[in-house]
């Protein structure tokens, strides 16, 4: 029995200790909301206008231009890339591996804060659920000491004391489920440019593999040619095949 007592009292207190706590998770989750939302915007890339500025660069040989296009931009795409590009002479394993590479270093810092708010949207609504079973134990125990003293007075007041109970402990279920809606919404938002991030890079680092490949290929096709040799060029009776001159 000294335990039931205890549970009670616990209960009594527990309901309105449980709204302190939604409210201080709730105020940590709008910082972070706000931090994250000024990280990104901060970090904004235009993808079309970088990808055809590294187009251009690189298919004309300038890798130190095209990492200085990258150092003027803030975004996290731009960090990665202009890393990656110190191994633009190495070749496209060496690139594609460093890009990579960039990608899972800086997921910590794009991803920061993206955990609470995932927790704090699946599980605040349990939280005030749990304020809402101990307010309505609260209320019982008011509803037993109202039936101890059946005075007709005592009684009217006493079932108006245990509906106002019930109906304060409703409201931490009420606010637990105000306060798991943005967290969703924003985690939801934020992981979408998380995702952004990392297929940004990856386009990017195709684009310029690509360009790589590609120039590789052409070098190769000139060293492969059967172009005749340039005394032949310049003698046009010599660059004659023998079939011609015959005839």
């Amino acid at each position: 029995m000294l335990l039931m007592h205890k549970l009670v009292f616990v209960a009594q207190t527990g309901a309105a200790a449980v709204l302190y706590i939604l409210l201080a998770l709730s105020v940590y989750s709008v910082g972070i909301v706000i931090e994250r939302w000024w990280y990104f915007r901060k970090r904004r890339l235009d993808m079309i206008a970088t990808s055809n500025a590294l187009a251009k660069r690189l298919r004309a040989g300038d890798v130190a231009g095209a990492k200085r296009e990258l150092e003027e931009m803030r975004a996290v795409e731009a960090e990665i890339l202009r890393d990656a590009l110190e191994y633009y002479a190495d070749g496209p394993d060496s690139l594609q591996e460093i890009v990579q590479k960039g990608i899972r270093q800086r997921r910590k810092v794009f991803e920061s804060g993206l955990i609470f708010l995932g927790t704090l949207g699946n599980n605040a609504p349990f939280i005030g659920l749990f304020g809402t079973v101990l307010g309505v134990v609260a209320a019982f125990k008011e509803l037993g000491a109202a039936s101890a003293n059946m005075a007709a007075a005592g009684g009217a007041g006493g079932m108006g004391n245990v509906m106002s109970g019930i109906s304060e402990a409703l409201i931490a279920t009420a606010i637990g489920i105000l306060v798991a809606i943005p967290a969703v919404v924003a985690f939801n938002l934020f992981q979408k440019k998380c995702n952004d991030i990392e297929e940004n890079s990856a386009a990017l680092a195709n684009q310029v593999l690509a360009i790589m490949k590609s120039s590789k290929n052409q070098k190769n096709s000139l060293k492969g040619s059967n172009a005749p040799p340039l005394e032949d060029l310049a003698d046009p009776k010599r660059s004659l095949r023998p079939a011609e001159v015959n005839g």
